[in-house]
């Protein structure tokens, strides 16, 4: 039985308008030192879109850390046996997002973070600079709310965290898109959506409670 997330029981949810949203992460902005801002959600709920309107709208002050980057490779995976468990949290090295988190918040020198290329379905080591300049980060990723195992802390290292509210149907469907659109057939796309991805789902949803916003998605973020 698929789940069926309700928004939840915080105040105030934020509407989906950058402006808006923009404004309320550059509060986090401090005359020195780092701020880490968190955006928490299921697969598909539109973390990265929401990461790059940001970084459009605040400019050279931000900078963006994708948790994607810090995915096991697909031949360590082979050999831990969790290649159908890819986006699950024990796919990732959470111990090693959780050294960068504090790095960035501890380190005025630039820092090199790795993002994944979903064209290669595999992460790149070092492929982000995060200059001096950026005097906020925005890092997404799928369990910066989850308090299990390595994943313990790694909340306490981010200054806030907005969880992204979407309708599960219209996420559902992004997903089968952005799986066709890496080479997936439909039959293929749909099962890894409902199957391994609702499973991650679930679990995502289940840590919205400790987020310190809410934000609403719409059903096709501009």
């Amino acid at each position: 039985m698929m789940a069926t997330s309700t928004t939840p029981d915080l105040p105030n949810p934020l509407p989906w308008s950058v402006p808006i949203l923009a404004e309320r992460a550059s509060r986090l902005v401090e005359p020195a030192g780092r701020r880490l801002l968190g955006l928490a959600g299921p697969p598909g709920a539109g973390k990265s879109t929401l990461a790059a309107a940001l970084l459009d709208a605040l400019g050279p002050i931000a900078a963006r850390v994708p948790l994607d980057g810090f995915h096991l490779a697909n031949r360590v995976l082979a050999d831990l046996g969790l290649t159908d468990r890819k986006g699950a949290p024990e796919s990732f090295d959470a111990h090693g997002f959780r050294v960068l988190l504090k790095r960035l918040r501890d380190d005025e020198d630039d820092v090199y973070a790795p993002e994944f290329m979903r064209d290669l379905d595999e992460p790149i080591a070092a492929a982000l600079r995060i200059t001096r300049a950026a005097s906020l980060v925005i890092v997404e990723g799928n369990y910066l709310l989850l308090e299990e195992g390595p994943w313990q802390g790694v909340a306490a290292l981010l200054d806030e965290v907005w969880y992204l509210h979407v309708d599960e149907s219209a996420r559902r469907r992004r997903l089968v898109r952005r799986h066709q659109s890496h080479g997936r057939t439909a039959a293929e796309a749909r099962a890894w959506t409902l199957g391994n991805d609702e499973r991650n789902a679930e679990l995502v949803a289940s840590t919205a409670w400790r987020a310190d916003q809410i934000v609403e998605v719409p059903s096709a973020p501009e």
